[in-house]
């Protein structure tokens, strides 16, 4: 090989050296190091007490829980009463997220761990608001990272297969340079509006009459008690009905502590069935009176519910003979409590009175039973040893005889 070959072979190959450091750098350059620290806070110097509202959006679903005056509501269910326990629960989870790995990573990454915005991939986007209503910080949640799952030995970036998740990548603010994984999968950052709804709306106590009405007036019954440890008498019950004490007995805690799925948006009264609605009437040994319409049944054997509460408070207590000034005082006082407790109670209750509830089967079973199905049933009855057309035992004549 002559100096004029070696001189070109030379050159070529710090061509190619060139190019190849070229398009490493090139490769490379998207890449941030991460900015979060081992065991850093990722939302470090937020204001949590000036927050003023939690929006979540993954694709085209969006739940807003903001603050009205002293009030924390769900703008997706028209402004009900938003739990906030919930509210801060969560919140609590955002103010104490720690980098427990902070990542390098480059656009070409974010799509493996969901790192996408909602409008363009499956990322979650928390945003939380400030004084003045818009976003003051931001967390966009991608892939749960998993214990259990498959590795896929990427440089930190495994645990993507099955098993059950114990934390999740994050990127603060749409900054790239902040990705991280976080030991808090956050799994109920969802824009599901019913999961953030205050739950507690009504509660029936020491029921002692029940009248339900159906649309078809032969199915309807009305039961009552002396008070709220006696046994539940049919009313107009006939000769030759045999009632069932105990199918009676579900009704001593009817409604005692009711729950519901979900708060209904604009009803349609006729759809839902509520003008021909089964109507329950239930008055308290305390003076309180609750009247519930049902609907028809809905998806998922759920069913529109409506209510109202009505109460006769005592306000004065009547004294006892010969009380003397320490126990007046003392009963004064716990009398004054317990009609606090009793208006407020009344107040909420008719502020909740004013939604339409979607509610499961099992809540207002009792309050569906049709009149026939309080009684004795026959065939039972029938088969039970001794009864109507039960063979005579072996050996022994028919009476009678």
């Amino acid at each position: 090989m002559n100096t004029k070959q070696l001189a070109i072979l030379v050159a070529v190959g710090l061509a190619l050296g060139g190019a190849g450091l070229y398009v490493r750098n090139q490769q490379s350059a998207g890449y941030r190091q991460s900015s979060a620290q081992l065991g850093g806070l990722l939302l470090s110097g937020f204001d949590a007490s000036a927050l003023t509202g939690v929006r979540i959006t993954q694709g085209t679903n969006h739940l807003s829980v903001v603050k009205s005056g002293n009030d924390w509501t769900v703008k997706e269910r028209g402004g009900y009463p938003a739990n906030f326990g919930t509210i801060q629960e969560f919140v609590r989870k955002l103010v104490d997220l720690k980098a427990t790995q902070p990542l390098q990573v480059g656009p070409s990454r974010l799509p493996v761990l969901e790192l996408v915005a909602p409008d363009k991939g499956p990322g979650v986007l928390v945003e939380l608001l400030g004084a003045d209503g818009k976003p003051s910080r931001s967390l966009l949640l991608g892939k749960k990272h998993t214990k259990g799952g498959q590795d896929d030995g990427g440089g930190g970036l495994g645990g993507m297969g099955g098993g059950w998740p114990i934390g999740r990548y994050v990127m603060v603010d749409n900054k790239i340079e902040t990705a991280a994984l976080v030991n808090e999968p956050l799994a109920n950052a969802e824009p599901k509006p019913e999961q953030w709804l205050e739950k507690e709306w009504f509660k029936v106590e020491q029921p002692v009459s029940i009248t339900v009405s159906h649309p078809d007036t032969t199915n309807s019954f009305s039961l009552s008690r002396t008070n709220e440890f006696s046994e539940w008498a049919l009313a107009g019950a006939k000769p030759e009905e045999k009632v069932d004490a105990s199918k009676l007995g579900v009704f001593g805690s009817v409604l005692s502590s009711p729950a519901f799925d979900d708060v209904l948006i604009d009803p349609q009264t006729a759809t839902l069935g509520l003008d021909t609605a089964v109507q329950a009437k239930i008055k308290t040994a305390g003076g309180w009176t609750y009247t519930v319409k049902i609907g028809k049944a809905q998806e998922g054997d759920r069913y529109p519910v409506q209510f109202s509460t009505e109460a006769e408070i005592p306000n004065k207590r009547t004294p006892g003979k010969d009380e003397k000034k320490e126990e007046a005082e003392r009963l004064d006082k716990e009398f004054a409590d317990k009609l606090k407790k009793q208006q407020e109670k009344l107040k909420a209750e008719q502020a909740r009175g004013r939604w339409t509830y979607l509610v499961s089967k099992w809540t207002i079973d009792s309050l569906l039973k049709k009149r026939s199905e309080l009684m004795v049933d026959p065939k039972k009855d029938e088969a039970a040893p001794g009864g109507d057309g039960a063979p005579s035992p072996v050996g022994l004549p028919p009476l009678g005889q």
